[in-house]
């Protein structure tokens, strides 16, 4: 695994914007040298802002939208359509307005799906989902794994001290409990990020200053799991000037 690099902007305004310019760049390169490209999204409000960066720029179609996979890296467990899902907010940010493949973008169950409010069931189905679209291998290649980070240092839906932060096998988990409204939900865990060729961990705002500064000086993922995720090539912190006031 590679060293951890950070990069620091202005405001959220730029953050948003050079992140959207670099995720453009990193799709269409992998693209050329693959064929083909696969990214893992994230909610929250960079995240999704970064999506709607990507829909109104005048060079999104460098990008062959037809050729990228979309993962998700968590999900609320709601019905499909509810406005907190993830998916809901993607698509009604980038996702309904560019020609993706439907059969290449991979939402996470919703708890009105065929598992009904099952949501173990529902993580099985995930992870089945990630190994048939990589055959002989646990998962497939993903290019880039975009991560929100939460106040208290939660990344995906592994929070402190959770269940979650301590599963060192299974790919997909079904989350219940959370701190955060709604409290069940479905994430990927920590050997699923490490399989990313890149992680990138984008953040905004004072609040998030302390635990970015834990996360980046060593922290136990237990109780940050900032701290616990790398990218197999790369691992890329993406603040805005507030977030990174206490980075070492």
């Amino acid at each position: 695994m590679t060293d951890t690099e950070v990069v620091v902007h202005p405001d959220t305004t730029e953050l948003v914007a050079a992140a959207s310019s670099r995720l453009m760049s990193r799709i269409v390169d992998a693209q050329a040298a693959h064929g083909g490209a696969s990214v893992v999204l994230t909610g929250g409000g960079v995240g999704i802002g970064l999506l709607r960066a990507l829909r109104e720029s005048p060079s999104r179609d460098t990008i062959d939208w037809a050729r990228l996979d979309l993962w998700w890296g968590d999900e609320r467990f709601l019905p499909a359509g509810d406005p907190e899902r993830n998916e809901t907010q993607a698509r009604e940010a980038l996702l309904d307005h560019v020609p993706v493949d439907p059969a290449r973008v991979h939402p996470m169950p919703a708890s009105d799906g065929p598992d009904g409010d099952d949501p173990e069931a529902a993580a099985e189905r995930y992870a089945a989902e990630l190994a048939a679209a990589s055959p002989g291998q646990r998962l497939p290649r993903f290019d880039v794994f975009l991560l929100g980070v939460g106040e208290e240092g939660h990344v995906a839906s592994i929070f402190p001290e959770s269940p979650a932060a301590r599963e060192e096998v299974r790919l997909v988990v079904a989350v219940r409990g959370c701190p955060k409204p709604p409290p069940v939900r479905i994430s990927l865990t920590f050997p699923a990020i490490s399989g990313a060729d890149e992680v990138w961990l984008a953040a905004a705002g004072a609040a998030k200053a302390p635990v970015i500064g834990m996360a980046l000086s060593g922290a136990d993922p237990i109780q940050v799991p900032a701290a616990g995720v790398r990218g197999d090539q790369r691992t890329l912190w993406l603040l805005d000037r507030e977030a990174a006031t206490a980075a070492p």
